[in-house]
């Protein structure tokens, strides 16, 4: 017989929809009872599971690490309530966790594209610009729909931030990704580097934090969304630290970016930009940061409901998932009280349930 699962809390099936009566019956979710009792009851808010859309599984300090890390890496996501994870970039082969009923759902951007000696050893797929376009189909074939761009990166001669390539490499670059059927992002730090990848028709940008005014409403019009990447942010400050001796450029200009974080997010948001939530978690930041990352969006000035939305609902929707529906997949949280009131409860969550089964 089918475990069945109900759910008597309120059901927040998008920002401002609540319902009630929702069971999950053999791994699928349902508003009609079933005839059988359940076999469990939990309590809380209910949404959807977390999304995190810029995440690095197979991703360490050093490069790619080995099966069982990465295995550590995605159950660290999953108690959180990380349910759904956009990869956005690993140099390790991370396909043997698809489909797994132990780990989030996945979804590969395959390796990074940088410039060559001009990102974080052993993380990218590091060409020059005449092999760039290449590369991107190569990567293209090798992920789930994403490719994932360094579009800038300290360029050492010049002492500062510097676009990676050309822009009219980059445009063949994307024409490229979207003749594979990909879509493109990109890393994108300096307010130049915004320019460029909006005049080539890019489908997302990480991070965003040199926007600038005359960005924001071509991202309206363009529809591209942004994913800031607050948590990875905060640590710009010992970025430029590190970097003020020998390259005082740059580690100003870190700074100064670090600076408006918050306050660019919030004129994006204003705007009708469509925010994201990415926590960026494999190098530096640790995995399982999801709900420190919608908080984050929260004191940039989102209402709640939007920096749920960002790691929730909207997140579901953009990258081609089920949400709370007839017959969807029953991968949900549960908070103690209506995070939309309660921030915090999002860092302490009831229950996690991926694919009708309670992992917590």
């Amino acid at each position: 017989m089918a475990e069945i699962i109900e759910f008597p809390g309120t059901v927040l099936a998008g920002p401002a929809s609540e319902r009630h009566g929702l069971w999950s019956v053999d791994g699928k979710l349902t508003f009609t009872r079933p005839r059988q009792a359940p076999d469990r009851v939990l309590d809380g808010w209910v949404l959807p599971g977390f999304v995190d859309v810029h995440c690095h599984i197979g991703l360490g300090a050093g490069g790619a690490v080995d099966a069982a890390t990465a295995a550590e890496q995605a159950r660290a996501d999953l108690h959180a309530g990380t349910l759904l994870i956009r990869d956005a970039g690993s140099p390790a082969d991370t396909r043997w966790m698809q489909g797994s009923p132990d780990f989030p759902v996945l979804i590969r951007a395959g390796r990074h594209v940088a410039r060559a000696r001009r990102y974080l050893r052993g993380f990218a797929e590091e060409v020059e610009p005449a092999g760039l376009v290449e590369a991107v189909r190569k990567q293209a074939r090798a992920g789930d729909g994403w490719v994932k761009l360094v579009g800038d990166w300290i360029d050492r001669d010049a002492g500062d931030l510097a676009p990676s390539f050309p822009a009219a490499v980059v445009r063949d670059a994307v024409h490229a990704a979207h003749d594979e059927g990909a879509r493109v992002t990109a890393h994108c730090f300096a307010e130049e580097t915004l320019d460029d990848v909006l005049d080539v028709g890019i489908d997302c940008v990480e991070h965003a934090t040199g926007l600038l005014p005359r960005h924001v409403p071509r991202f309206v019009e363009q529809q591209v969304p942004i994913v800031p990447t607050l948590i990875n942010i905060a640590t710009f400050p010992d970025i430029a630290a590190q970097a003020a001796g020998k390259f005082p450029r740059y580690s100003a200009h870190m700074r100064s970016l670090w600076e408006r974080r918050g306050e660019r997010v919030l004129e994006a948001y204003e705007a009708g930009v469509q925010i994201y939530a990415g926590t960026d978690a494999g190098s530096v930041i640790r995995h399982g940061r999801i709900a420190a990352e919608i908080l984050a969006l929260h004191a940039a000035g989102l209402p709640m409901a939007s920096a749920l939305d960002a790691a929730c609902w909207s997140a579901r929707t953009w990258l081609g998932a089920e949400g709370i529906e007839e017959d969807a997949r029953a991968d949900v949280v549960l908070c103690r009280e209506d995070p939309r009131k309660a921030p915090e409860t999002v860092e302490d969550l009831a229950h996690v349930v991926l694919g009708g089964r309670v992992i917590r």
